[in-house]
């Protein structure tokens, strides 16, 4: 049994050879394994969980080196699928100020896209005790089936039901990312937002009364990261800021998904989710901070993920 099943994508990131430039001004770039869900899936390996993949990759070169990197991690990678229909998605990553990255990816379509319900691990998800999911397998058929489906299952065993909406312009409209990510809410248990997605959401500027009308619509509760200011908890009885830990960013690329894992660990380690009060909040949130914090101080997704160990000695530091 995973302490966590991660679903979604897994891509290989083309990272610009240099901070303070665009896509069109980089002349060379570094790869780097990547894909949020894969990203958390790594995070809460690194972080002591156990912790799985699902998805669906090419049966080529990348999707291979995915498959290797994720395991080498200690992530479960037997419900990976290869696919010789499509081929592993890119993303060719930019990054003109650090707290802003420009993406462009190349899926058309890519394998993750053509995950089918019928190749679901099933045993997996019915016994997963979190279930964590991402919008960009939402946006195309048949993934988006195949991760309804998997939500269904998850939930059925007892799951709590992660969602993180991870919104990427490049890849659909504002007016179709909306209508879908808010249909899927009546799903989740746990929501992480940034402040711009509950501004997409909602409309509302002021991120607390934007995530407290989204747990109207199903979520137990909401988190809002916020970079170097740190994040918000909103629940129906409370809400709080936690302060971040001000770094030196080199690269802002799967700071969230770090959070996400920090955010899964603290909740599996202190209790039921709809019984967390505000101190637990506090504590959970001040360390998942810090793992989105020391991810942003090295280049990349999976390479910058931090371990337990340098969470403690951070925090050590820190406090």
């Amino acid at each position: 049994m995973a302490d966590i099943v991660s679903m979604g994508e897994a891509l290989i990131d083309l990272l610009a050879d240099r901070p303070g430039v665009t896509l069109t001004q980089a002349r060379a770039f570094t790869w780097a394994p990547g894909g949020a869900p894969a990203n958390v899936a790594v995070g809460a390996a690194r972080l002591g969980l156990k912790a799985s993949f699902l998805g669906k990759v090419g049966d080529d070169p990348f999707g291979h080196y995915l498959q290797e990197t994720l395991a080498s991690h200690g992530v479960g990678t037997e419900s990976m699928v290869f696919c010789r229909e499509a081929r592993t998605a890119l993303a060719f990553v930019a990054l003109p100020t650090a707290d802003d990255p420009q993406f462009t990816f190349y899926r058309n379509p890519s394998a993750d896209m053509l995950l089918r319900p019928d190749e679901l691990d099933n045993a997996a998800l019915s016994q997963a005790a979190v279930f964590h999911f991402g919008s960009i397998s939402l946006i195309a058929e048949p993934s988006r089936s195949a991760t309804l489906a998997a939500v269904q299952t998850a939930k059925e065993g007892g799951a709590m039901i992660s969602f993180d909406p991870n919104y990427r312009p490049a890849l659909w409209s504002p007016k179709l990312a909306r209508r879908r990510i808010l249909e899927t809410l009546p799903l989740c248990d746990l929501l992480k937002l940034n402040q711009q997605e509950v501004e997409l959401l909602t409309g509302q500027a002021d991120p607390v009364a934007g995530a407290k009308s989204l747990l109207d619509r199903g979520p137990k509760v909401c988190l809002v990261t916020q970079g170097a200011e740190g994040s918000l908890f909103v629940t129906p009885r409370t809400d709080g800021h936690v302060p971040g830990f001000r770094v030196r960013t080199v690269d802002a690329t799967g700071c969230g998904d770090g959070f996400v894992a920090a955010a899964v660990k603290g909740i599996l380690d202190t209790g039921e989710l709809g019984t967390l009060g505000a101190r637990d909040f506090e504590d959970i949130l001040r360390y998942a901070n810090a793992v989105g914090a020391l991810t942003a101080t090295k280049k990349g997704g999976i390479p910058a993920l931090p371990t337990a160990a340098q969470v403690d000695d951070f925090l050590e530091e820190m406090a």
